[in-house]
């Protein structure tokens, strides 16, 4: 446990990126700077728009807390960048990152260790609808596997849609799959250091939670305490603990879940670098558990030198 912030050292706070989250990443990264000055740390806000190499170039620090969503920040390669620079930082290490970014293989490995996820189908083409409908049925929703904040997702009810969500997600360039559609309630849970926080249940009139919903509605609804019982909750916690051990991920993260009709939870997919704006879960569910905003920053920070 680090007690005074000298002992960080200078820390970059790394955000912005070129991936479809970039505008999302600087608003998470000026709140956690802010929260770093208000707690003494003596942070420098650097804003990646390139290599990362590049714009460290110059600048003498001593570990990095990491927020840059999506690919780029969240995927394996600024780890990697880091770990050659020798340069401490936040959250997961190179393979953790590169898997749970990947939303269709970290699936792949939730069911090798027998945990609970929907079916799924890879569209590689139009030539794979047919065999999509035949296999999941409708309604499904279908996703660009390495993207996030729900970017590039439709639901699709019929082929038509089917087809068109499939060319929707394809303009992000990497693989994409669809989901069999869960009917049930939607929980987030966040892990901060192998614990499990407080679990929210996220309500929306939208279709599904979607970008708008998650950054720009005043309809959305977060519920934490969550309504469950206290078993279930325990036990929608301890299986977000080991669907992150799983995977490999360390720090923080944010498993993504719903409860289906029959009661059966379901794993929709990790975050290994979670929002930190106003909207976002992360620091709801740790208020929820008395933690502070700055001091859950501190926290994740501390991450960094373990």
């Amino acid at each position: 446990m680090i007690t005074k912030p000298e002992d960080f050292g200078r820390v970059a706070v790394l955000m912005g990126g070129w991936a479809a989250e970039r505008k999302v990443s600087l608003r998470s990264g000026a709140a956690v700077f802010e929260a770093l000055i208000r707690k003494g740390v003596d942070a420098i806000a650097i804003d990646i728009t390139d290599s990362p190499i590049t714009a460290l170039a110059g600048h003498q620090v001593d570990r990095v807390f990491n927020i840059i969503h999506g690919r780029g920040g969240e995927d394996g390669v600024l780890q990697s960048v880091l770990e050659v620079m020798k340069i401490p930082y936040t959250g997961c290490g190179v393979l953790a990152s590169a898997l749970s970014m990947d939303k269709m293989r970290t699936k792949l490995c939730w069911l090798g260790y027998g945990l609970p996820t929907p079916k799924w189908y890879l569209l590689k083409s139009a030539d794979d609808l047919d065999a999509c409908i035949e296999r999941l049925g409708f309604p499904v929703i279908v996703k660009p596997a390495q993207e996030g904040s729900s970017i590039g997702m439709s639901k699709a009810n019929n082929r038509d849609e089917l087809a068109k969500a499939l060319e929707v997600a394809a303009e992000f360039n990497c693989d994409v799959y669809a989901e069999s559609w869960v009917v049930g309630k939607e929980y987030t849970v966040a892990v901060l250091d192998g614990k499990a926080l407080p679990v929210i249940r996220l309500e929306t009139p939208n279709a599904f939670y979607d970008y708008e919903a998650k950054y720009n509605a005043t309809t959305t609804k977060y519920h934490c305490p969550s309504g469950l019982s206290d078993g279930q909750e325990q036990a929608l916690q301890q299986l977000a603990v080991q669907a992150s051990e799983v995977v490999g991920v360390k720090g923080w993260g944010r498993i993504d879940v719903f409860i289906d009709e029959s009661g059966q939870p379901q794993l929709i997919e990790i975050n290994t670098v979670p929002g930190m704006t106003d909207h976002s879960l992360v620091p709801m569910a740790a208020k929820q558990a008395g933690i502070g905003f700055d001091d859950l920053v501190w926290r994740i920070l501390e991450t960094s030198c373990r």
